[in-house]
């Protein structure tokens, strides 16, 4: 029998449509990372394992898809591995290179290796694909593309400023109004740790707290006091679940709340200064508003912190992500090169869009006009005007057999081309062709030069 063929869990294959639909949203992302003075760079689909593992704790590790030697990979195993049932011990034998996982460490990497070709501050976007063998879920997948623009080489905090425009401008063109930009600071985290005692228990206060909009204050609360987090610092801890009001009300407050603390008031001045520049710039249709539970990973940011979220009613989680990282190259020996940068998510991103119905009408639309095929001599008169159509940069098309007209115009109304030439031996004679447009059923009979014009 037939092997029944199927696709691996957590990948998908995309229709024109859908191929259209994406490019679509990549094209607005890249004009903009482009008018935004980012340079485009790729690196390959798969690193060496040693340069990816190690980089995203235990649990990224498990989820970095491996690749095999080629040929005999089991050669340089020896029989003590074996015997040893230690398959992390044998997986670094016979697998030395792994799928990426992100475009972040790539990037780090390509920093050092190509330090002395690069002109600091470097603005880079990358848009490609990365794999991780997560569990698929809606807006999860093992196989995605990631859209990524950093900056390196420069501690200014205009280029946070500029990523909230950045975020803010992408989500306009792409139509998709009302998403809130929710800004964070690394050192606003460990001031409030500080504050309440738990400077040792900064990462277990800081994933618990990372969690209030899935499991509630009560749920935090008892995380947090499951690692050891006292019911006194839970007591300091409350006014940060009642923080309400605007970006400024919200570090007013935090303001007094942190005022024994040096590096949560630094913080709270770098987040004074994003929130006031945006403030006097003004964004064309997102929202900035301060989360002080958002953490994204605190182990890697060292500043700001960014998240998108889709518009109120979407049931979607982050769109994007970010922040700023003081030190991503000293794990490849480059030390103090500071960065920050931003990602957005293709495939949550058009879940959205599909869901909210924002796709422009015509995205889908590839070829406009498709010329009927009546036998050998009307398809040689038809493809000169379809090359004359194609200089002028109107994607046209020949049916390519003579098949029965039904046939042919069942052909273009299915593919939704907006319009169909005939084109027989009355045509030919005057040199004319009849345009019939799909839509409104209308046939008239134009010249070469109006053809084009009018398509």
């Amino acid at each position: 029998m037939a092997q029944k063929p199927s696709i691996p869990k957590g990948t998908r294959d995309f229709s024109p449509q859908e191929v259209a639909k994406r490019n679509y949203i990549m094209n607005v992302i890249k004009d903009c990372f482009t008018a935004y003075g980012y340079q485009p760079i790729e690196t390959p689909s798969f690193e060496k394992s040693e340069t990816l593992m190690g980089k995203y704790g235990e649990e990224g590790d498990r989820l970095i898809f491996k690749i095999l030697n080629s040929g005999d990979f089991l050669n340089k195993v020896d029989e003590a591995l074996y015997s040893d049932k230690n398959s992390l011990k044998i997986t670094s034998k016979i697998s030395e290179k792994a799928l990426r996982y992100d475009l972040t460490v790539p990037f780090a990497r390509y920093v050092v290796q190509h330090q002395n070709e690069i002109t600091f501050p470097f603005k880079r976007y990358q848009i490609q694909p990365v794999w991780r063998a997560d569990r698929p879920q809606k807006g999860r997948f093992r196989e995605f593309y990631q859209c990524d623009a950093d900056v390196v080489g420069s501690t200014s905090l205009w280029q946070e400023v500029e990523l909230v425009q950045l975020y803010d401008d992408v989500f306009n063109k792409l139509n998709l109004k009302g998403v809130t930009i929710k800004l964070n600071n690394r050192k606003i985290l460990s001031g409030i740790a500080e504050v309440i005692g738990a400077e040792d228990k900064l990462i277990d206060f800081t994933v618990a707290l990372d969690k209030l909009d899935k499991i509630g204050e009560e749920g935090v609360k008892t995380e947090m006091l499951s690692k050891g987090i006292t019911e006194t610092a839970l007591e300091k801890l409350q006014p940060l679940f009642s923080l309400r009001g605007t970006a400024s009300e919200k570090l007013s407050e935090l303001k007094q709340m942190l005022a024994t603390s040096e590096t949560g008031l630094k913080g709270i001045e770098e987040l004074e200064f994003i929130v006031n520049s945006i403030e006097s710039l003004s964004l064309k249709s997102a929202t900035l508003e301060i989360d002080v539970t958002l953490a994204r990973g605190l182990n890697y940011y060292t500043g700001a912190i960014f998240e998108v979220s889709p518009p109120e009613g979407v049931k979607m989680g982050s769109i994007g992500g970010g922040g700023r990282y003081d030190d991503l190259t000293g794990i490849f020996g480059l030390k103090d090169i500071s960065g920050v940068g931003i990602s957005f998510g293709l495939d949550r991103i058009y879940l959205v869009i599909e869901e909210l119905g924002l796709f422009p009408k015509t995205v889908s639309e590839s070829t406009k006009v498709l010329f009927i095929n009546f036998g050998e001599k009307e398809a040689l008169y038809a493809m000169q005007a379809v090359s004359k159509l194609r200089e002028n940069n109107i994607a046209s098309e020949l049916y390519p057999d003579p098949a029965k007209m039904k046939k042919q115009m069942g052909y273009a109304d299915k593919r939704s081309i907006p319009f169909v030439v005939l084109a027989g031996d009355k045509e030919i004679n005057s040199q004319t062709y009849t345009l019939k447009n799909m839509v409104s059923g209308k046939q008239e009979t134009v010249s070469i030069n109006q053809l084009i014009e009018k398509i």
